[in-house]
């Protein structure tokens, strides 16, 4: 079925836990594998934990819908099937079956450039396991791109909206959350390495804002990409609050649990809030993922310029990557446009 550009498609359904007693029933070959390929590999701890989920899907898939063949049996029409379970069975959208997917295609070119002579892997008979294995994930038929939800952008008026009802709530970890996310543009896995150092920072010679030091943005390996996000007036008040509210020191902004149990919060702590709270005072379903767009927009319906947000709030190597967060109407440009025919 085709989905139109603004229906939403149905929720997906969790996959299911791969328990330590399912994960016992999967080929022992396969783990024997998956083990191999992961300690081969350098891949930021966030990706390695999604990629470890994700082979762990596939081996109970291989268990529990293909009769448990050896991986070295599996072939296109398997990879396909994987694929349409994911998809018609599970309702999961183009762009988690693409992860997913993509792991277990990491995970094939693995075998099939490092093990297919490779002598500890022999049957038997003492022949080659993998010596005429392929990827039977490349050359697919590509996944057809859906909607996951409307993508609509948070507006500075539903942004105030929202913390209004968060002030009455008393909810002042909301309240600094929703700041940080719709004004500075970091990433939910982004604001939780924020530090109260912040408050102390040097303002910058303009006295307009401040300047977190280096934190982990998306990249391949432990590292990842340095970035340094600037701190305006409007999220610095809240996070203060926030702190002064809370009652404890912390090095980290965002934290959470009561006594002895104070720790950072995890990154699914914005899924919960954004699906329990603020979708709620919307009335409109919105996930973490919408903020930095809608921080973005925000900056460029204000007139700053596209080379200004995409260097230093958006932090992308191209203007075209930022383009592409850009939720603005454009039929009110269109609307300006002194266009006679």
């Amino acid at each position: 079925m085709t989905i139109e550009k603004n229906q939403l498609r149905e929720r997906a359904k969790k996959l299911p836990e791969i328990t330590p007693e399912m994960w016992e029933q999967v080929h022992p070959l396969y783990k024997r594998v998956m083990s191999d390929y992961l300690s081969s590999i350098e891949l930021s701890k966030q990706t390695k934990k999604q990629y470890i989920s994700a082979l762990r899907q596939f081996g109970w898939f291989v268990n529990n819908s293909l009769n448990n063949k050896p991986i070295y049996k599996l072939k296109k029409k398997d990879g396909m099937r994987y694929i349409n379970y994911l998809r018609e069975d599970r309702k999961m959208s183009s762009s988690g079956i693409n992860m997913k997917k993509s792991a277990v295609s990491a995970m094939c070119q693995y075998i099939e450039n490092y093990l297919a002579d490779d002598d500890d892997y022999e049957d038997d008979n003492g022949d080659l396991m993998f010596e005429n294995f392929r990827n039977f994930m490349q050359g697919l038929p590509p996944v057809v791109k859906t909607q996951t939800y409307d993508k609509k952008k948070v507006t500075k008026d539903e942004y105030d909206l929202m913390m209004k009802a968060l002030e009455e709530d008393e909810n002042y970890l909301g309240m600094a959350w929703l700041a940080v996310a719709f004004n500075v543009g970091a990433r939910r896995s982004e604001i939780i390495q924020f530090k109260t150092s912040i408050l102390s920072e040097e303002w910058n010679e303009s006295k307009k804002y401040k300047k977190h030091s280096p934190i982990r943005g998306k990249g391949r390996g432990e590292e990842g990409k340095r970035l340094e996000y600037l701190f305006y007036p409007e999220a610095l008040k809240y996070i203060q609050l926030w702190i002064e509210k809370r009652g404890y020191e912390h090095e980290f902004i965002f934290t959470i649990g009561q006594g002895e149990n104070i720790r950072v919060m995890g990154r699914n702590w914005a899924d919960y809030f954004c699906e329990n709270t603020l979708s709620h005072i919307l009335g409109r379903r919105i996930n973490p993922h919408i903020f930095k767009a809608s921080c973005i927009t925000y900056l460029l319906e204000q007139g700053i310029k596209m080379e200004v947000v995409s260097k230093h709030f958006a932090h992308h190597n191209s203007t075209a990557t930022t383009e592409i967060y850009n939720l603005s109407d454009s039929t009110k440009e269109l609307d300006n446009l002194d266009i006679k025919l």
